[in-house]
């Protein structure tokens, strides 16, 4: 476990849609929550590792961490440099997430080919690890964790960084990876959260979430693991389906889900607050969850 990061942390894409001024106000408020990261994603928004750098300022001991960085995005040497870029401005405090994205996103946006990520992502982590970089040395060796949701990227995670990040996934998922990591790896699963009672307006909220991930093959299987068919995916995902994946309730019911992960194996939990106005930071649901959440 990185204890450098705590038991909860916040997952948002929501920094993307705000100033830098905005974000970084945001970052010094979760650093005063008590929150021990701030996970921001890379799809077609800003540049992660830019953005590590921006928002970092905003905070002293908070981490940032990528979840997840492509590598398709850039490649092995690029992303080296820039880990170790960010490294040395924030030592210990910027944690590399790396992840193969998925086919769809690959082929149809960034019109590359999407080809055995297994084998991409071993030859990636061993192009990264020799990669030539004459500039200052960051004061530590940086961390890097792998997006992995099946055996195979598990064990590679385990086997070849500090452990795993884990998105869209039930606590059944977590305790199966747990139990491919072993003791000792980082395990960080993502968990979706509304706080909201109303069984009709959470879960349509939380289908206007899961929309494009029902339609990633990388998500579709994994939900099939573990019990979830064709059916359950089908429409916008069954009831059951939905409240798997995707907390809803009172603050309590909330809790209770981030409790299941941990129970499960979870050393951080990445806590993804839905709201319908993207452009809008949920900075309420940050506060109540904290003081619920963090000792």
């Amino acid at each position: 476990m990185d204890d450098a990061i705590g038991k909860i942390g916040i997952w948002t894409f929501q920094l993307d849609h705000v100033s830098v001024a905005e974000g970084r106000d945001a970052m010094a408020e979760l650093e005063d929550l008590g929150y021990g990261a701030v996970w921001i994603p890379e799809a077609v928004g800003r540049d992660p590792l830019v953005q590590a750098a921006l928002l970092l300022e905003g905070g002293s001991t908070i981490t940032l961490a990528t979840g997840i960085a492509s590598l398709w995005a850039r490649d092995a040497m690029a992303m080296a440099a820039g880990q170790k870029t960010v490294d040395t401005a924030y030592p210990r405090r910027f944690l590399l997430g790396i992840g193969v994205s998925h086919q769809p996103m690959v082929e149809r946006v960034r019109g590359q080919e999407y080809v055995k990520p297994f084998s991409a992502m071993g030859a990636y982590l061993d192009a990264m690890d020799r990669a030539p970089y004459f500039a200052l040395q960051p004061e530590v060796a940086g961390r890097r964790v792998l997006a992995a949701l099946g055996p195979k990227m598990l064990g590679l995670a385990r086997d070849r960084s500090a452990g795993a990040h884990p998105y869209f996934v039930p606590p059944e998922h977590t305790a199966f990876a747990r139990e491919v990591l072993g003791d000792g790896p980082l395990l960080a699963p993502e968990q979706a959260v509304i706080i909201e009672t109303d069984p009709e307006r959470a879960r349509a909220l939380a289908r206007a979430h899961m929309a494009i991930y029902l339609g990633l093959p990388n998500y579709a299987n994994n939900v099939k693991r573990f019990g979830f068919t064709d059916d359950d995916l089908a429409d916008g995902g069954s009831d059951k389906l939905v409240d798997a994946i995707v907390a809803w309730g009172d603050i309590d019911a909330v809790v209770a889900r981030v409790r299941q992960h941990q129970d499960a194996g979870a050393d951080h939990v990445c806590v993804q607050v839905l709201n319908d106005s993207p452009g809008s930071l949920p900075r309420a649901a940050w506060r109540e969850l904290a003081a619920a959440l963090i000792d």
